[in-house]
């Protein structure tokens, strides 16, 4: 039976980089990992290097250079003539960028010789783990310590199930050959956003169906009602309140019945997007015969330094409860590495930035205003306008702003200010967030991807 120092279930940016940070401190590493990719072949990575994150982005990139060529060229003296768009390319491209960055993880486990164990895993106690390949042959392996970073995945309505053709999942929307005339998207947060940017830049007609009453719940209530202005005038219809009751496929097209405060309402749609959250990867993993538990959402609780019920046994990432972002999990994996290793093991969620990559951008770190109001803590704002900043005004960007909350001075005007939040509604947010939080922070965590994170 092979024996590891550490076995991590879950290959995603928080399972490969606890393996990669427990190798380079000495650890016998091996990773269980099930991916198929859409070659056929097992592939590392996770959700975001495969259908998350960085295909995301590059589709949003591809829609975005398109959208600039036909508008945004001739403020800046630029005259082009006819521009078309070949969405089968643009969809070869992502999938060409997922291949690179999915071949440098694999790269990175023979580097610093981590053993990939390609199939599932079960737990069974004691340190145990069965693995089944997807041939089916079966092994049993142990290790002193045992990292569950199985991600998450995204979840089913039961009233507008999956088809795979008309009505998809945020992954089978990364893989539109043809742009649809008409595109409805339940769900208005950040996964929707994107989707409906890329889709309405290439030509789709976007309708988006969000059931809270609120539109980015979790971003700063100024911040959002502007964002939502704009995405309606890039031709957005948001619609907020809207309860989807059913959904049909009939000669191709797609009827979603939903309910809003007008009443029974049905929209016809070339294609539908479900993109209502995501639900932790925690079944049919044996976590109760390893005396693992899990609250009544399938996550996993864990302590200070992501230990779970059982000893021996962490979890990371999109299993534990807080905010499902890649970033956070690879801040998770390198902290529970270096915690089982001895070193210090801290995370400051206060500190992880989020991000919409739309245009504008919409970022945010630390507590809201209206969190702030609500705890009843002491703050005051400041907002610089980016009407002020040469690059911003370079890049005709100069719309956006970025409000920054901090603890009164008291006075004590030689010291710094106290961060307790800021936001960034435009280009480049990422980098102004980093400045916001980075003297709060142990190690600075930017968000995923950006390229302040070289």
């Amino acid at each position: 039976m092979d024996r590891y120092d550490l076995l991590v279930i879950g290959a995603g940016p928080g399972g490969y980089v606890a393996a990669i940070r427990a190798a380079q401190l000495g650890m016998r590493v091996a990773c269980v990992e099930r991916w198929i990719g859409k070659d056929g072949k097992p592939a590392l990575g996770g959700t975001c290097l495969n259908v998350g994150c960085i295909p995301s982005k590059a589709l949003l990139e591809s829609s975005e250079q398109y959208h600039r060529a036909r508008h945004g060229l001739g403020a800046h003296g630029i005259t082009v003539g006819e521009v078309s768009i070949d969405p089968a390319a643009m969809v070869a491209r992502k999938d060409r960028i997922v291949a690179q960055f999915t071949g440098g993880i694999k790269g990175l486990f023979t580097k610093n010789g981590i053993a990939w164990l390609q199939g599932t895993a079960r737990l069974l106690g004691d340190g145990q783990v069965q693995v089944t390949a997807t041939d089916g042959a079966v092994q049993t392996v142990a290790a002193q310590h045992i990292l569950i970073a199985t991600g998450s995945r995204p979840t089913p309505l039961s009233v507008a199930p999956v088809d795979g053709e008309h009505i998809v999942d945020s992954a089978g929307a990364l893989d539109f050959t043809a742009v649809p005339a008409r595109l409805g998207i339940i769900g208005a947060g950040v996964i929707g956003l994107e989707l409906g940017s890329v889709w309405s830049r290439l030509g789709s007609q976007v309708t988006l169906l969000e059931a809270l009453p609120e539109f980015l719940p979790a971003a700063d209530r100024a911040i959002a009602a502007i964002a939502r202005k704009e995405f309606t005038a890039q031709g957005l219809d948001i619609r907020l309140g809207a309860k989807v009751t059913g959904a049909q496929v009939a000669a191709g097209q797609v009827a979603v019945d939903f309910e809003d405060a007008a009443g029974a309402q049905q929209a016809q749609f070339d294609r539908l997007i479900v993109a209502v959250g995501r639900q932790p990867v925690t079944d049919d993993l044996g976590l109760d015969a390893a005396g693992v538990s899990r609250d009544e959402r399938g996550f996993i609780p864990v302590d200070g330094r992501f230990q779970t019920s059982a000893a021996g046994v962490y979890a990371i990432g999109d299993v534990v409860r807080g905010p499902m972002l890649a970033h956070r999990a690879s801040e998770d994996g390198i902290a529970v590495a270096e915690g089982i290793a001895g070193q210090h093991c801290h995370v400051d969620y206060g500190t992880i930035p989020w991000i919409i990559y739309t245009w504008p951008e919409i970022a945010w770190v630390g507590r809201t205003e209206q969190a702030l109001k609500a705890e009843g803590v002491p703050y005051v704002t400041g907002v610089f306008p980016f009407q002020a900043n040469g690059r911003a005004r370079a890049m005709e960007a100069a719309q956006a702003a970025c409000p920054c909350r901090n603890r009164p001075r008291a006075g004590r005007t030689h010291h710094r200010p106290t961060r307790l939040g800021a936001d960034c509604r435009g280009g480049g947010g990422d980098g102004v967030l980093r400045q916001c939080r980075g003297h709060r922070a142990h190690r600075a965590c930017p968000p995923d991807p950006v390229g302040s994170a070289a």
